[in-house]
């Protein structure tokens, strides 16, 4: 048992995710083709019932929480990157409306018990040309009231998941310019998917646009109100504990490699050079470094009395986890070579994956320019009070 790993129950969970690790590994180079996704993989999750991870047990889940979601998170990302970053919406979603039960009762209710059958969701509120929602942009699709009905239109980029989701959370604008959260189910008429996700960073989430075409839904698929938000969003470190289980895959890969490759120049294994230990030295302490941070950053918001009070710790945490995974895959990519941008090197994907951590939410320029604002405003004030 490791020393983040505390329970019984936490131990359970990740033997079982770690034992689908090689195949996932092994699926992985499949990945790299455009409009793949990880479907086996999606099974064998839903094999175990992760998509009730975080469901709560009234409703038929396992309960768990942040913590061990956390941990899960970074044990599925250490097989597959594109997979974890994939289902960690779904139970993410899940989680915060465990913590805030923030949806509207009759829509949570039987979303929860969709849930329990196998349903998977995730939110689509990004739009080509309209900028991150996350930075104040409103949106341009619009969810038009017609009777007892509402007809919704629009598009969303950066739809995760998109060829296994279920129900589809979109935020559209009503007649009166109010942003409400609807619920889409993927097969109902008027949706489609159009598939335009071409990065090289995380390809297998086939993130692809979700194209709504005057779909009409009951106005009891409203999940939330105009007005109506979360104020406990710790689901969000799902993000770097991706991003460090990447990391930790590409940290084990470059060990292994250099203890078992001796060069002709050499009569002994790279790993027993100093420049190459003084670099794995340099991993580890990294690794060590960002999973303290973030397991840390877990239990404080566990037990925080105003959870919405540790927005500026998530943030931190976020960027700094993300920058040493980046930091670390570098480091290993040294140490294995050229030969570990070869297509048939896993090297190249935990290369390309881990920076697509810089576009997830929180971006990083907001989160300084937030830091800097406080910052000077602190020293401001001060410098005003000994004035005076």
């Amino acid at each position: 048992m490791n020393q983040f790993i505390k329970t019984p129950e936490q131990q359970a969970l990740i033997d079982q995710l770690r034992a689908l690790q090689p195949a996932f590994q092994a699926r992985e180079p499949e990945l790299d083709v455009r409009d793949s996704f990880p479907f086996e993989n999606i099974k064998d999750l839903k094999q175990l019932d992760y998509h009730t991870l975080t469901l709560p047990q009234e409703h038929g889940g396992q309960g768990f929480g942040l913590y061990e979601y956390v941990l899960a998170q970074e044990a599925i990302a250490e097989g597959s990157g594109a997979t974890a970053l994939s289902i960690g919406w779904h139970v993410g979603i899940v989680l915060e409306y465990a913590e805030n039960r923030h949806w509207q009762p009759q829509s949570a209710d039987w979303l929860m018990a969709e849930i329990a059958n196998g349903a998977l969701i995730n939110t689509a509120a990004t739009e080509a040309n309209a900028g991150s929602p996350a930075r104040g942009a409103l949106p341009q699709t619009t969810a038009i009231a017609d009777g007892n009905h509402y007809i919704v239109s629009g598009e969303k980029t950066y739809t995760s998941m998109a060829p296994a989701l279920d129900y589809i959370f979109v935020t559209a604008a009503t007649e009166t310019d109010e942003v409400i959260t609807v619920i889409i189910p993927r097969h109902a008429e008027g949706v489609s998917i159009d598939e335009t996700w071409d990065m090289l960073a995380m390809r297998g989430t086939a993130s692809h646009t979700l194209v709504l075409d005057s779909v009409r839904i009951p106005n009891t698929h409203i999940l939330k109100p105009a007005g109506v938000t979360a104020a406990a969003k710790g689901w969000l470190l799902h993000i770097p504990a991706c991003y460090i289980g990447i990391a930790s895959a590409a940290r084990a890969y470059a060990v292994e490699f250099a203890a078992n490759y001796s060069p002709a120049s050499l009569d002994k294994p790279i790993a027993e050079t100093p420049p190459i230990q003084q670099t794995i030295g340099e991993m580890e302490l990294q690794l060590a470094t960002a999973r303290h941070l973030l397991y840390g950053t877990v239990e404080r918001y566990v037990h925080a009395a105003n959870k919405a009070e540790m927005e500026e710790a998530l943030n931190i945490t976020k960027i700094a986890v993300t920058q040493a995974a980046m930091e670390i895959v570098d480091k290993a990519m040294k140490i294995v070579g050229s030969r570990a941008l070869s297509e048939e090197n896993p090297m190249h994907r935990h290369y390309l994956n881990v920076r697509a951590g810089l576009y997830n939410p929180p971006m990083e320029d907001m989160v300084k320019a937030q830091l800097a604002a406080q910052a000077i405003n602190e020293f401001t004030q001060h410098s005003k009070t000994e004035v005076k």
